[in-house]
């Protein structure tokens, strides 16, 4: 594994973090604290939560899995996605739930407070705005900026991040205070990110934290044309949004992995593993979150995050991608 500073708040985490999204939603209590475990005993250390995943139950179920093992984990969760009562912008429905965007101080105060009881640590290690505020309630980020810093003296947190912000809003962020880390999407398929986003964090010693990483599976050459899903599973019918999941397009990605049995063989490596060692040496991005459903999974996601790709082979990889285009 490999390891990578967090922007300039002094923490090193590893280029492979686990996504915790599905944790105790889609996997059970002792399975997703089972998948936690593994990823630590393969030397993950970076963690990604937060408090709408499971409307709290994913912060709770980390908060026991990293019991007594503190000290091998960078904890990173979020704040500004509220449910509680109606404060905030209105930013639609999930679960029954109406949802709000909300970043004021006091409301981060108050999700500072619940994250550090269900996680039942005393020091958040990254809190990341979750998404940027919205009209109508929309929250100066001035006063946003000023409670993270403020927490951040008082140690309640020891780094600053945003998420799904456009470079705008970011560079409003870091014009009120240090923002340490950026998560955003970027893969093999969404590649957007490397016209601005990915340059701009490097310049300013912001790590890049990639999510998606693996495209909801279809990046791990298992999805094919014929497989099936569960009624409960939201991929059963993602190819009416997602072009992807489309059989053509399907098709056009598989046979680009089949072109690639030469360089699985030579580093002895899975789809997963090289598709997150390109992510990790593409230039400028420093984590690759990937979120994992079983133990094995998880472990075969680390190694990832030990292959050292050569330039000719990650220059070849992505002219295959550039050739592949666009889905239809």
């Amino acid at each position: 594994m490999q390891y990578r500073a967090l922007g300039n708040s002094g923490i090193d985490a590893s280029i492979i973090g686990l996504g915790t999204w599905a944790t105790g939603v889609d996997a059970d209590e002792k399975s997703s604290i089972q998948i936690i475990h593994g990823a630590l005993d393969a030397g993950v250390t970076l963690i990604d939560t937060a408090p709408s995943y499971g409307w709290g139950r994913s912060e709770e179920i980390v908060g026991r899995a990293i019991r007594g093992r503190r000290d091998q984990v960078v904890l990173a969760t979020k704040c500004g996605i509220w449910w509680a009562d109606a404060r905030g912008s209105a930013s639609g429905k999930k679960d029954g739930k109406d949802i709000y965007v909300c970043i004021d101080p006091a409301t981060i105060r108050l999700e500072v407070e619940a994250s550090l009881k269900r996680l039942k640590v005393d020091t958040l290690d990254l809190l990341q705005v979750h998404r940027p505020a919205l009209e109508p309630d929309k929250m100066p980020v001035a006063d946003t900026m000023g409670c993270l810093m403020d927490l951040k003296r008082e140690g309640k947190i020891r780094a600053i991040g945003v998420s799904n912000v456009n470079l705008d809003q970011l560079t409003e962020y870091q014009s009120f205070g240090c923002v340490d880390s950026n998560q955003l999407r970027y893969n093999m398929l969404n590649r957007e990110a490397e016209a601005e986003a990915l340059a701009h964090c490097h310049d300013h010693n912001i790590a890049a934290m990639t999510y998606t990483s693996l495209e909801q599976g279809l990046l791990t050459g298992k999805v094919t044309p014929d497989r099936s899903y569960e009624e409960s599973d939201w991929r059963r019918n993602a190819g009416q949004w997602m072009p992807w999941f489309k059989e053509h397009n399907l098709k056009k990605l598989l046979e680009v992995f089949t072109g690639w049995d030469d360089l699985l063989e030579s580093y002895g490596a899975t789809i997963p593993q090289l598709v997150v060692a390109w992510t990790a040496s593409r230039p400028h991005a420093t984590h690759v979150l990937c979120g994992s459903r079983s133990v094995p999974q998880v472990q075969e996601n680390a190694l990832g995050g030990g292959l050292r790709l050569t330039g000719r082979d990650i220059e070849r990889m992505t002219l295959d991608l550039d050739k592949l285009g666009a889905p239809r």
